[in-house]
């Protein structure tokens, strides 16, 4: 483990997660809005209001009773993917990859029966996986179909791109990379790989896993070096319309990339973490603190988006 001078954390820059909470969560997320980011449900269909892309909703599941019919749900699909509308950190998400005679196949190539999947609904909805344990609803979404771009960098999951946008200006970006340490999920606290990105074109800066820089991937060998991140215009304007989609403040837009439908909102976080700092070995705080000088202003997505670039970017 590291340990760093609080003194030297301050001079990088590093936001910490007291001064996270009280200067920019409490302050530009009223509770109010809480519910439109920390429901699954409730963020898809505000976001389909707005026109923004997400990955499609198969299905809901609310009451016990209705898992009776969950096999001609998911029978009709050869891939989906199942998740609490109120989990957190990941928890509770099933992802399924291939159906055949044989059972269900997660990527990791485990096989499971139709009795396992009802058996991880029913948890869902008892509650298991979400905030406060409380009673939840189950969504069944479309699989996504990643960007081949992605494939030599990332081991039995779907990678996807956490951006901070801060009063609807993107301040910094990273990726998300499996690995057999996570069991395909994009969870740096799971063992995942974290790549900083430039703002200006999407380019890897560095990479942390565990907290550790590393210059390829652990499992498949890839060096981040020559990654780049496609569609980065559309990415950096998809996350900063999420704060007209909701008016919060500080947030985390997880995004996803489709290898037909390009750019996808996959979920919001008004408390996201602080590891992205790590991942781009620069603190947030002279960003956010940079947004919160300027003068009213009525910059469109596009422009908010553009200023990013150019003020945070290395061009």
């Amino acid at each position: 483990m590291f340990f760093a001078k609080p003194s030297k954390l301050r001079r990088k820059g590093i936001l910490g997660m007291n001064k996270r909470n009280v200067s920019y969560i409490a302050k530009y997320n009223p509770r109010s809005l809480y519910p439109l980011v920390d429901n699954k449900l409730k963020t898809k269909l505000v976001a389909e209001t707005a026109k923004v892309s997400t990955p499609r909703l198969l299905h809901t599941i609310e009451y016990q009773h209705e898992i009776k019919q969950l096999g001609d749900v998911v029978n009709q699909y050869d891939g989906f993917v199942i998740k609490p509308s109120q989990g957190s950190g990941g928890k509770g998400i099933l992802v399924i990859t291939e159906r055949n005679a044989e059972g269900f196949f997660k990527p990791s190539g485990e096989t499971l029966t139709l009795s396992d999947i009802k058996r991880h609904v029913s948890n869902i909805l008892s509650g298991l996986h979400s905030l406060g344990g409380k009673p939840d609803v189950a969504m069944i979404e479309a699989l996504v179909q990643f960007d081949p771009v992605f494939d030599r960098y990332s081991y039995e999951g779907v990678p996807d791109i956490r951006v901070i946008v801060f009063k609807g200006f993107p301040v910094m970006a990273m990726l998300r990379l499996s690995t057999h340490e996570s069991d395909g999920k994009a969870n740096l606290h799971q063992g995942a790989v974290g790549v900083g990105l430039n703002l200006a074109d999407g380019k890897a800066l560095c990479a942390v896993q565990s907290n550790r820089p590393v210059d390829e991937h652990p499992d498949t060998g890839s060096h981040f070096e020559t990654l780049q991140v496609p569609h980065w215009d559309k990415i950096l304007h998809l996350a900063s319309s999420c704060y007209d989609m909701t008016r919060l403040g500080y947030l985390g837009a997880d995004i996803v990339l489709d290898q037909q439908l390009g750019p996808l909102l996959l979920e919001l976080n008004a408390r996201p973490g602080l590891a992205i700092q790590v991942a781009n070995n620069t603190g947030l705080e002279p960003r956010l603190k940079h947004i919160e000088t300027m003068k009213k202003h009525g910059f469109s997505v596009d422009q908010r988006v553009q200023y990013s670039q150019q003020q945070f970017g290395i061009l």
